[in-house]
């Protein structure tokens, strides 16, 4: 059929095929055939269909040949659909009240074809509309949000800045993660990328009729085009798609909304795309056969190749996505060879004229982009809901489509039947290995090879005269008759009687808990109470003999089982089934269940030779372990929904354009047409436009905090002023730091003059520095359990540690020997003037100040994140997990930007992360809790503490790619998703569907808090204190919990 053929008939064909899905999605049915056949029964009415397909006992008419010919109501359509997934509205069709059924069915199905037929939409478009409008209006109404929100946008533009020529991602707009895993699958398939890009609309498009269609398609092109101009060119890390989504959103009304599934995505993106292409081709070759490059790039061709009761038929199909099912095999292979076999096809190549009925399909022609959907979802008719199939299915990164081919039919079917042959063959030897392995007849079973050897091991042991409970004295303890109390009075089976010298000896006794050797005569295993050495011989040879025939028929087994999975695997590895190869570009991975879930995508990059994961606005760099671990199933909920395959001999699918005059390779903006390099340089100069103005913001701030610190220097160097010193340091009263403080001074200097022989304060201050570095270092180089940490105590053993400057070091303890609050006495008054005195002699160009406050700020922010890793870390053991966590956030941020700088710039990183992790299970725990409960009150609260705190909080734990942080979402997420499968009032099947996208979509971006936590001031001796008692409870938990 001809691509003209199919633009005449595409609105009668779609409307077939919504009633197929209509009747799919209301009976929960997904056999074709009888879809087929009960519209045919019914004429068309699908009441009368539902009738016929939920009817108890109702009998399926033979197909006549007609019926049967009509393979497919989607046969002379392009592509072949699954259908959209079936709502979570689900009509119950199990009720005993069937009069009413039929009535609400048939309500529901008139006004459905009622609208379809006042505006000419499907119902799969406005399945379309409902998620995308959504999306819209999700994203308009966080703008409008009044309340204070957990997360925004990094203010600094800095952040959200593309690195060199890394690819660019999409910003989630809402429920729009299908989107992104899509575009940026067909983005970087280079020839789809160019067919856009370089797309014009038809010059004469005011002349033509400008349907609905038309109206939709053309504005999505130019918005398409401009969107795929900004992932070649922009300086942004990631761009917005929302005009994209709303052309597509506006395309339709409606008012409901749902997650939207990527299969269904492409089918009608491809479908817009074709129309679009369609209009273009038949201006440009008016009076010639259009060419559609969408049709040519994305469509093959198969031939159905069946009998129906002894008579043959073959029909040509054209098809896009290409469905397959995973339930029941372990391998793509497996569910190709089982899509292209329908029914009993033994008769297809048989000489005799049987009447079983059956189909194969042989590809004809394979499209150069070969795209597999996986059917992951099947509708529980008990549930009256679909439900994730989470079965692993294994596929190759190459993919040879021989097999398949029409050409190769004959040879296919000889190595079809051989593999046959050779599966029954391997059945009955597996069968016999089994027999081997698990032998007996009772519930319990056990390789025979085993239980002969366990038979030799009895008949060898030592041979007992008596019954195991004959030696046992049940009237007296363990070892002898008689026991010694502590008061050395005996007791005995019998009436009590003098003691003779013989029982008042000590009688061992046999302690099993605390005696690890058995008593002599208790024999290691049951053994036989009487064998002769000749029976034991004839035995010992006999089982021997037995044994080694066995394990020789075991080895036998295996051998030939390994040799006929060989057969099978190689039986298509030579070369003239390997001349078709496709090699995989894509892989569309969701995770979560049926009506909730996250969608992203890996993409092979071939000029990187890696795997790249589109995660929305998050492009990293991947592997093919990472995309086994999450794609291949049966590991966690994430799973592969949809392949995609390209033709390993086309490379002009994935090739670089060339400039024809100078041959170098375009990039960037000179990908571009004119037109869209004028809006990408538009929307960069906004951009730049934007980190200047962030930029001269930040060097006003600078220049403004550098004038109140060079005032504040100023002010120190006035002789009239008092030395303005850190608060960590001193206090300008006589607080518990600046009397501590004191009172190392005085201990300093008391020291330095009795060491020093001159007695001049200047003498004196600088033995007395030497004296406190000397005893400063000595703290800074002691090796200290975590609860004493003499950073805390002073600012100089944290400089030490951190290898401060020389001239840091000294200009900070000179402003410790001239704190006012050394003026006690004579002698130490007269070396505070003397340290004022230097410090006002240091030259600017002798200390860089700036240098100076950089260091004392970083010792600052290293008592802050103390104070809030102690807050946090206190309220954790009191269980207060909700006030907990946002200190112990915090400081697990504060603190990595601390150790960014140096080693001992903060603390232990991994007992941070340790309780940030577990204080959000604990929530999540809490959270599952409460909604378990059912009670109001309690879902709302602990829905409010995972949408307030848990969820916002996520992305922190998946940023950095930690094992035991992804292991930590997995389970909360795992938690909630459990619920899928659970019965449960409706209201809360409604919070949980509203919910869980929320949790499994979440962006990796770095975002920010508003807001932390006020700290209270604390001395540093009352900070030293409660950080020792907090540190110390930490280190009698157990080992994983420190």
């Amino acid at each position: 059929m001809t691509v003209e053929q199919n633009v005449l008939q595409q609105h009668s064909q779609k409307h077939q095929q919504t009633l197929l899905n209509q009747l799919r999605e209301v009976t929960g049915t997904t056999d074709i055939q009888l879809l087929q056949q009960a519209l045919q029964v019914s004429n068309g009415d699908l009441a009368e269909a539902v009738a016929f397909l939920t009817e108890k006992n109702a009998k399926v008419p033979q197909q006549d040949e007609a019926t049967y010919y009509q393979t497919s109501q989607v046969a002379n359509d392009r592509y072949i659909s699954v259908g959209s997934q079936a709502d979570t509205n689900v009509i119950d069709l199990t009720g005993d009240d069937k009069d009413d059924l039929q009535r609400a069915i048939a309500l529901s199905l008139e006004e459905s074809n009622r609208a379809f037929r006042e505006t000419g939409i499907t119902d799969e478009e406005q399945a379309i509309s409902r998620v995308l409008e959504a999306s819209i209006a999700e994203n308009k109404a966080s703008l409008k949000r009044t309340h204070t929100e957990v997360w925004s946008d990094s203010p600094n533009p800095h952040d959200r800045k593309r690195m060199d020529n890394c690819p660019v991602g999409l910003k989630n707009v809402g429920n729009t993660c299908w989107f992104s895993a899509v575009i940026q699958s067909l983005f970087n398939l280079l020839e789809f990328q160019r067919l856009v890009l370089h797309y014009s609309p038809p010059a004469r498009v005011q002349d033509l009729p400008r349907n609905q269609k038309e109206h939709r398609n053309l504005p999505f092109m130019q918005e398409l085009r401009n969107l795929f101009s900004l992932m070649v060119g922009s300086k942004r890390k990631y761009v917005d798609p929302s005009r994209a989504v709303e052309i597509l959103k506006d395309a339709f009304k409606s008012s409901e909304s749902q997650q939207q599934d990527v299969s269904e995505f492409t089918h009608k993106l491809l479908d817009w795309l074709e129309d679009a292409f369609q209009m273009k081709a038949e201006e440009d070759r008016e009076g010639e056969k259009p060419k559609n490059p969408m049709v040519e790039l994305f469509y093959g061709r198969f031939l159905a190749v069946g009998v129906l009761e002894g008579k043959k038929f073959e029909n040509t199909e054209m098809f896009g996505q290409y469905p397959l099912q995973v339930n029941g095999f372990k391998d793509l292979h497996e569910c190709l060879e089982a899509a292209m076999i329908e029914g009993e096809i033994e008769s297809l190549h048989s000489a005799e004229n049987s009447a079983r009925s059956g189909q194969e399909h042989w590809f004809t022609e394979l499209p150069p982009v070969l795209t597999f959907e996986l059917s992951r979802f099947e509708f529980n008719q008990a549930l009256g809901r679909p439900e994730k199939i989470h079965n692993k299915l294994e596929f190759p990164s190459m993919l040879y489509m021989d097999r398949y081919m029409d050409r190769n039919r004959d040879i296919t079917r000889i190595k079809r039947e051989e593999i046959r042959r050779l599966k029954e063959h391997l059945t009955l030897l597996q069968q016999r290995l089994e027999r081997y392995l698990s032998y007996g007849s009772g519930p319990k079973r056990f390789p025979l090879a085993d239980v002969l050897q366990y038979a030799m091991e009895f008949a060898s042991s030592k041979p007992v005269c008596t019954s195991p409970v004959e030696d046992i004295d049940t009237s007296a303890p363990p070892g002898g008759t008689t026991g010694t109390l502590e008061d050395g009075s005996a007791t005995a089976a019998g009436p009590a009687t003098a003691p003779t010298a013989a029982q008042q000896q000590r009688v061992p006794i046999h302690k099993p808990f605390t005696q690890s050797r058995l008593p002599p005569d208790l024999p290691m295993h049951p053994a036989p109470r009487h064998i002769t050495e000749e029976e034991l011989r004839v035995l010992e040879g006999c089982l021997h003999r037995w044994r080694s025939e066995v394990e020789n028929d075991t080895r036998d087994l295996q051998g030939s089982i390994s040799r006929i999975h060989r057969t099978i695997e190689m039986m298509y590895s030579d070369k003239s089934m390997m001349q078709v190869p496709y090699r995989l570009h894509a892989v569309l991975v969701h995770e979560g269940q049926a009506n909730a879930g996250h969608y992203w995508a890996y993409i092979y990059d071939p000029h990187q030779r890696r795997w790249m994961k589109y995660n929305d606005i998050s492009v990293t760099k991947s592997s093919w372990e990472e995309l086994v671990r999450d794609s291949f199933g049966g590991y966690r909920n994430a799973s592969a929904y949809c392949l995609m395959y390209i033709n390993d001999k086309k490379p002009f699918l994935i090739e670089e354009e060339f400039d024809k005059e100078t041959g170098q390779m375009l990039s960037g903006l000179d990908k571009l047409p004119p037109d869209l390099k004028q809006y990408v340089k538009e929307d960069n100069e906004l951009f730049d436009k934007e980190i200047e103005e962030w930029d001269a913001l930040q060097a006003r701030k600078a220049q403004q905090e550098k004038l109140a610190l060079a005032t504040a220097a100023a002010s120190t160097l006035a002789a009239s002023m008092p030395q303005q010193d850190p608060e960590y340091m001193e206090q300008p009263s006589p607080t518990n730091d600046s009397k501590h403080l004191q009172e190392d001074m005085e201990r300093a200097i008391s020291k330095a003059a009795a060491e020093q022989e001159e007695r001049s304060p200047e003498a004196l201050l600088n033995a007395a520095i030497k004296v406190e570095y000397t005893r400063l270092l000595r703290f800074a180089q002691e090796d200290t359990p975590p609860e004493k940490d003499y950073r805390l105590q002073h600012i100089i053993v944290y400089f030490i540690q951190n290898q401060a400057p020389k001239k840091i070091l000294e200009r900070t303890l000179l402003t410790q020997f001239a704190d006012r609050n050394l003026a006690f006495d004579e002698r130490c008054k007269s070396i505070m003037n003397v340290a004022r005195a230097k410090l006002d002699l240091i030259k600017p160009d002798e200390v860089n100040m700036d240098e100076y406050e950089m260091w004392h700020q970083d010792y600052r922010n290293f008592r802050e994140t103390t104070i809030f890793m102690m807050i946090g870390l206190e309220l954790f053991q009191k269980r207060n997990y909700v006030e907990a966590l946002m200190y112990l956030i915090y400081s697990y941020q504060y603190n990595r930007e601390l150790l960014a700088k140096g080693l001992y710039r903060g603390h232990d990183e991994e007992l941070l992360g340790y309780y940030r992790r577990e204080c959000l299970l604990k929530l999540n725990e809490q959270a599952a809790a409460m909604f378990e409960s059912g009670e109001e009150p309690e879902v709302t609260t602990g829905l409010g503490i995972m949408n307030e705190l848990v969820v916002p909080c996520i992305p922190l734990l998946l940023v950095h790619d930690a094992e035991k942080d992804l292991l930590a979402v997995e389970d909360m997420r795992n938690r909630w998703c459990s619920y899928l499968g659970q019965e449960m009032e409706s209201n809360l099947q409604e919070k949980l569907t509203d919910f869980l996208p929320k949790l499994l979509d979440c962006s990796t971006e770095i975002k920010s808090f508003h807001d932390p936590p006020k700290l209270p001031t604390y001395s540093t001796l009352e900070l030293c204190e409660r950080f020792n008692r907090i540190m110390a409870t930490l280190s009698r938990a157990p080992t994983e919990c420190r």
